[in-house]
């Protein structure tokens, strides 16, 4: 293996990726993705589009899925922390519906690849934080699906959030606990929960 690490987690299709970092008195250098490396790792994806987005604290986005053009997304922070998400829809899986998260921040530089076939979101934890990713599809209008965030059938337990479940994906209720409270556009408010939008 060369500069970067890839290691599998417990549910098949994810990987936590971490660079080797050269740092010294003027800073640090790394690299953040390399072909020849994940391609040795098993990973042979090819990625065709780069995003990048700044949310504030308590800002959840999620749980986002494709429909028809199922996206692999590769994502790390680069400024901030976040605690990030994804939740296998693979049938047949043998870990289908359940859950793993990562805190990717700018000190640990990990970085998660979650492969096609997952529901994915993340909570910003840090004052601030902008999130890149590489995907592997183009964004196509209209395909994207959602799962609730707060769904007790999956149970996700986001750091730092205090609220009670009330039978919906409101954020209404809901903070972090320093008193900021979650915020979420209102699109990711009105995803179904597990039972209403798969069948085991």
């Amino acid at each position: 293996m060369g500069q970067i690490k890839v290691s599998k987690c417990p549910i098949e299709g994810l990987y936590i990726i971490e660079p080797t970092v050269h740092g010294d008195n003027r800073g640090y250098f790394m690299e953040t993705y390399n072909q020849r490396d994940m391609q040795e790792a098993g990973l042979n994806m090819v990625f065709v589009q780069d995003n990048q987005s700044m949310s504030a604290k308590g800002v959840l986005r999620g749980l986002h899925f494709q429909k028809e053009f199922p996206q692999g997304k590769l994502v790390r922070v680069i400024k901030g922390a976040v605690y990030d998400v994804a939740v296998d829809l693979r049938k047949g899986s043998a870990t289908y519906g359940q859950w793993y998260g990562v805190e990717l921040t700018e000190e640990n530089k990990k970085q998660f690849y979650v492969s096609e076939g997952f529901a994915h979101g993340y909570l910003v934890l840090s004052d601030v934080a902008e999130f890149c990713y590489k995907v592997t599809d183009f964004y196509h209008p209209g395909d994207e699906g959602g799962l609730a965030w707060n769904d007790p059938e999956v149970g996700i337990r986001w750091p730092g959030v205090c609220g009670n479940y009330r039978g919906s994906a409101s954020c209404e209720g809901y903070a972090m606990e320093d008193g900021t409270p979650l915020r979420m556009i209102e699109r990711d408010q009105k995803w179904s929960g597990w039972k209403e939008t798969f069948a085991f």
